[in-house]
């Protein structure tokens, strides 16, 4: 299956008291790259993260991001500054005597003082929030795939119709490289006997000193080895099953190689231009590929 670097997946879920989001997108890397945003009291859920994608992909730039609201109270605690508060009562209390003021002083009284007050986090297992976040990271990670391999298929139809191009052109460069052979041939085998003018040479001997050189733009060998290719990327995209990224994009060096020595050996502008659409559709192709993992 062909699967694109490129995808996204979001998942939103409420799990023990816990409003739970993952994100995840990727866009096309050589390697694999990780990063993510999350909350600072569960920075350990970054590498937890990292290592369950790593099992499930192998290339691309990945960004995550995990945000944890927490809807139920146990979840939190609240401390209170007694030391300080004892101060503001005495002060109070001070102040009251001395304006000569009735002492109405209550808890709620206490409650304009915000520094009286500290919440935080009720300390958890690590591994069950990790639980808990992988369960929603599943449903993104889901939708996540699901995207790439979409997207995976649609680079699979597009360079299966550029190398069915690509091979209708080589077709064309075989049909015209006979005519072109003894084209150039015959214009050798003239330019000799110009050259010789009126020596002494066995005519049979022009013709095959004519042949060997006429032999040197032969692209049989050539479009033999860029059919092959063609056909080894083919199985690649329809049948390999795991990352093909690489390579693909080895096959496509090669197929550029064959269409450079092709171009190269032209000796009519026809077989010229078919050499540069070849040489543009495998460009698209290289291009295609940057994408697939």
């Amino acid at each position: 299956m062909v699967t694109s670097m490129t995808g996204y997946g979001r998942s939103q879920q409420s799990v023990d008291g816990r409003d739970i989001t993952v994100e995840i997108k990727s866009v096309n890397h050589r390697y694999f790259e990780f990063s993510a945003r999350v909350p600072r009291a569960f920075g350990y859920l970054e590498e937890k993260l990292k290592g369950y994608l790593q099992g499930k992909i192998s290339r691309g730039k990945v960004e995550a991001g995990v945000t944890v609201v927490d809807t139920d109270a146990a979840h939190t605690a609240v401390d209170i500054n007694h030391d300080l508060a004892a101060s503001y009562i005495n002060a109070m209390r001070a102040a009251g005597e001395k304006l000569d003021l009735q002492d109405d002083l209550t808890v709620s009284s206490l409650m304009r003082f915000s520094d009286l007050f500290s919440v935080h986090r009720v300390q958890e297992d690590e591994e069950t929030i990790w639980a808990e976040v992988r369960l929603v990271a599943d449903g993104a990670i889901e939708r996540f795939i699901a995207m790439r391999a979409a997207e995976g298929e649609r680079l699979k139809a597009d360079i299966l119709e550029r190398l069915e191009s690509i091979e209708s052109r080589v077709a064309a460069v075989e049909e015209q490289s006979p005519r072109t052979e003894a084209a150039y041939r015959e214009r050798l085998t003239a330019k000799i006997r110009e050259v010789l003018e009126d020596r002494q040479i066995d005519e049979t001997r022009i013709v095959t000193e004519a042949a060997i050189f006429a032999d040197r733009i032969a692209v049989d060998e050539e479009t033999v080895r860029l059919r092959s290719h063609i056909a080894s990327f083919r199985d690649i995209l329809r049948m390999f099953n795991g990352p093909i990224g690489r390579k693909l994009d080895f096959l496509v060096q090669e197929m550029n190689r064959e269409a450079n020595t092709i171009g190269s050996k032209a000796q009519d502008a026809a077989t010229a231009q078919v050499v540069v659409e070849i040489k543009s559709d495998i460009e698209k192709i290289r291009e295609q590929i940057q994408n697939i993992e």
